[in-house]
């Protein structure tokens, strides 16, 4: 299968929702974006990384980057490679002098390692198909990483757009719903929404 080639793009987390965040990614010279929910940690771990903060003691990801550096295995990519139930499943690809070893992994994980190591980020056409939101223009909602190799992160004051409430509205007002809440950047509500659509789509 071909892959596809991601950057992280945002990091969005919700006042209302403590335990609410996502972390975006964008298709490299694409328009389309996969957000993921994460954990309060995880998302710690991959914005210290992104930020280029060094805590005085290592975290874990930060550790395991050292034992791997120590013993000569490189993280040459991390692979987005199924998606089940909407639980998104990933690989490590690391290689030492003499071999080549795929290793299963959290997604979470597998960004926060990625980041540390500055390796590429994959995943598949139909992962994007089933998961994915299209952005309507690259140029003005594509986040590039500055020169500190920040990314921008959002802050999502409404907690507002649960199933609930989704399955009231129309086709037609969902996707209008979708476009206004990613002109936010509001990917929390932004993956409830497309999770809702998706479902529909599949019951025709």
């Amino acid at each position: 299968m071909k892959k596809i080639e991601l950057e992280i793009v945002a990091l969005s987390h919700s006042i209302t929702q403590t335990h609410s965040y996502a972390v975006v990614l964008g298709e490299v010279n694409g328009l389309r974006r996969l957000p993921i929910v994460i954990g309060g940690f995880e998302a710690q771990a991959i914005a210290v990384a992104l930020e280029k903060m060094h805590p005085s003691r290592p975290l874990t990801h930060d550790l395991m980057k050292n034992f791997m550096s120590a013993f000569t295995i490189d993280l040459q990519e991390i692979i987005i490679c199924d998606l089940q139930e909407g639980i998104f499943y990933s690989k490590l690809v690391c290689v030492s002098e003499h071999d080549t070893v795929e290793i299963d992994s959290r997604t979470s994980d597998a960004l926060a390692l990625a980041v540390r190591f500055g390796c590429p980020i994959f995943t598949y056409e139909h992962i994007l198909d089933s998961a994915g939101i299209l952005m309507e223009d690259s140029s003005s909602k594509k986040k590039k990483s500055g020169p500190t190799g920040t990314v921008s992160t959002t802050t999502t004051t409404d907690s507002s757009g649960t199933r609930e409430d989704l399955k009231v509205l129309s086709m037609d007002d969902l996707t209008t719903l979708l476009n206004e809440v990613l002109e936010q950047e509001d990917y929390i509500r932004a993956i409830a929404i497309r999770d809702e659509i998706n479902s529909r789509r599949k019951t025709r």
